[in-house]
């Protein structure tokens, strides 16, 4: 959603899983609409979602996104949110970044690890992830570090170290079973993105790719780097293929994730960076990518649980 603002004769649809204790959330719900009110943006209509139980759909006629979301955070607490400046529907597109979204780890720092080099590198990705660097100096900055590393520690790093978040096979999988489209969009490598995609059943993988010779890694990358505008021109693509009128979710945490997000009628920042997180229209601080589908208004008796079944 491009405008935090909407106009009058507008209906802007807020739906949050609410954190916070369920036995309060009648006084906190009237907090709310109060506070709602005293900044120009009555409630025309609030309820529980019938087959979500801890979601709470609100109305608006007209009002500010940004202004809404700080308000249910203030008296919801860290909830997961999505606003939206229509009736929210369930996306024909889905884009996602990888690394802290769709698994719980930055592959590169867990590569690092076996190069004795971590914290050096992970140094280099909380300040790229923050946006204090140049995603693509930084990338490859790290990928230097790591010359003279056996490829084969790749293998023993998606073993040992790589899992996917909780709920992430099956937001993939119900998603798809909507006629969902689906595409991972990493900045990361292909060597970890391709087996990951196929794990968690994604249709595309685009990604980066380390420089390989005699087993070894060179230090550098293959081709072009695939970085935010790289998403971007992705998530593009992909709803130009769809035509008219489809609908998009993006879900990143980072600040190379920015431009998809904004790009996005659904964008969600997942436990995000500020950057991420201020670019957003939907927030996940749930650990539980399922919450996404709650969000949608999707029962669990409609969730899938594996792409194979689909």
């Amino acid at each position: 959603m491009s405008a935090t603002g909407f106009k009058s004769g507008d209906v802007l649809v807020l739906i949050a899983r609410l954190i916070a204790d369920m036995d309060d959330v009648e006084t906190r719900l009237g907090a709310a609409l109060e506070s709602c009110t005293d900044a120009d943006m009555p409630v025309a209509a609030a309820s529980m979602l019938d087959f979500c139980g801890d979601v709470l759909q609100l109305s608006l006629p007209h009002g500010n996104s940004r202004e809404l979301t700080g308000i249910l955070v203030e008296h919801f607490g860290e909830c997961d949110l999505l606003v939206a400046d229509h009736e929210i529907e369930v996306p024909r597109l889905f884009v996602s970044d990888m690394d802290s979204t769709m698994i719980g780890q930055e592959c590169i720092d867990e590569l690092a690890d076996f190069a004795g080099i971590k914290d050096e590198v992970a140094a280099i990705t909380e300040r790229a992830m923050l946006g204090e660097l140049d995603f693509g100096t930084a990338l490859k900055e790290r990928v230097g570090l790591l010359q003279g590393l056996a490829e084969d520690a790749i293998d023993r790093c998606l073993a040992e170290r790589i899992s996917p978040v909780a709920g992430a096979r099956t937001l993939v999988a119900t998603l798809r079973s909507k006629g969902c489209r689906t595409a991972l969009v990493t900045g990361g490598f292909h060597h970890f993105a391709d087996p990951i995609a196929d794990l968690l059943g994604f249709e595309r993988v685009v990604g980066n790719r380390l420089g390989v010779a005699d087993g070894i890694l060179t230090g550098s990358l293959v081709g072009p780097v695939s970085d935010a505008s790289t998403k971007l021109t992705t998530l593009e693509e992909e709803r130009d293929n769809l035509g008219d009128g489809a609908r998009v979710l993006a879900t990143g945490d980072g600040a190379n994730d920015v431009p998809m997000i904004q790009a996005a009628d659904y964008g969600f920042a997942y436990r995000a960076k500020p950057k991420a997180r201020d670019a957003a229209n939907g927030r996940i601080n749930s650990v539980d990518l399922t919450a996404i589908l709650k969000l949608f208004g999707i029962p669990e008796s409609e969730w899938v649980e594996d792409v194979s079944a689909v």
